[in-house]
């Protein structure tokens, strides 16, 4: 510009000398006007720096990372589950939904030969239970039975495997004659004890003979036969030997050793180390027998029937008869419903007292 010309004011839209340029939107780099008018650029670091960049790839890295390694923990739980789905599949069908039907059952009124199907009647098939005659009479007999066996179980169990335990010549043989019964059948096992308890020709009897003793009726008399089923349940304490040798393997010799410096005798050391020692072992035997004595069917269904005048009839025979005899399946379900609440509070006071006499050696 020469001196003296006036000077012209800039065009907005012509750019050039002293023009401002107005930045289109979206197209990176270019200016934009500032507060002040001066030109400030949108971006203040087009071209970021290395470290930046760096750091932003390591980012994208390691999110691709966490991503295939979720991914392919999905997969490892989609193929254990397929490898579980035919067990998955069958406690479902034959454990989860019997369950469920039963307890729907047993609010309802259902004969297997009615073709209405389950018809509701609320709380009704407990109510008749209260008043049933030979429910409690089962009841009765299962409670009797329990008293009888469960002890006496246990007991003979435990000195057995405390026999077996010692150093004796042909333990191995004594401990696979006391396991053997346990792997007879069922139907077999019954038949066996049906000449057992024969009162003309049975070996019980033919022994008392010996001694002068008159024939009792084992299997024929109301009062006899009730005691005969609960003798002949400790035909089958094999398993029970088995898991209290176990038991008694596990406790430390030091203790006693410990327990004869100071004095102790054989009962003193049974009492005060080896009963502590295995009182979880004894907790486990307790828990199993609770629940084994309140499923006894298939011994006197075979060998009595229930007989003789219902003495031997138990709460799981007189379930089934309500059931399959009388087709009365709303019924047989509420008894089978409190069947499992007895056992439940049984257990649950079982556990309760586990507290006071049952010794961890872990704690």
């Amino acid at each position: 510009m020469s001196a003296g010309q006036p000077a012209k004011s800039p065009s907005p839209g012509t750019p050039g000398e002293g023009a401002f340029s107005f930045p289109s939107p979206g197209i990176p780099g270019e200016g934009r006007v500032g507060a002040a008018g001066d030109a400030v650029p949108a971006n203040p670091h087009p071209n970021p720096p290395p470290e930046y960049r760096g750091r932003e790839l390591n980012r994208g890295r390691e999110l691709k990372r966490r991503l295939k390694r979720r991914s392919n923990e999905w997969g490892d739980i989609g193929k254990g589950l397929a490898f579980l789905s035919p067990w998955i599949i069958g406690f479902t069908l034959f454990t989860i939904v019997p369950i469920a039907l039963s307890a729907y059952f047993s609010l309802c009124d259902y004969s297997l030969i009615d073709p209405g199907g389950p018809m509701p009647i609320g709380l009704a098939n407990y109510d008749t239970l209260i008043h049933d005659h030979w429910f409690w009479n089962a009841m009765g007999n299962t409670g009797l039975y329990a008293l009888m066996a469960l002890p006496a179980g246990m007991a003979v169990s435990l000195g057995l495997a405390l026999l077996l335990n010692r150093p004796i010549r042909g333990r191995a043989i004594y401990r696979t004659a006391i396991f053997l019964p346990t792997l007879v059948p069922v139907a077999a096992t019954a038949m066996i004890w049906l000449w057992l308890f024969n009162t003309k020709l049975g070996l019980l009897n033919y022994i008392l003979g010996l001694f002068r003793i008159s024939p009792v009726p084992w299997l024929s008399n109301p009062s006899v036969a009730l005691p005969a089923m609960a003798m002949m349940s400790l035909w089958g304490v094999g398993q029970t030997v088995v898991i209290y040798l176990a038991g008694l393997q596990d406790v430390p010799t030091e203790l006693y050793e410990a327990a004869e410096l100071d004095g102790a005798t054989g009962w003193r050391r049974l009492w005060h180390v080896t009963i502590p020692m295995i009182s979880p072992v004894i907790f486990f035997n307790l828990i199993m027998a609770i629940i084994g004595v309140f499923r006894v069917f298939e011994i006197p269904l075979i060998m009595t029937n229930g007989g003789p005048a219902r003495a031997t009839q138990f709460i799981a025979m007189y379930v089934y008869d309500a059931a399959f005899l009388y087709v009365r399946m709303g019924y047989a379900s509420a008894m089978a419903w409190i069947q499992l609440v007895i056992v439940l509070i049984l257990t649950g006071i079982a556990f309760w007292s586990s507290s006071k006499w049952v010794y961890y050696q872990g704690k």
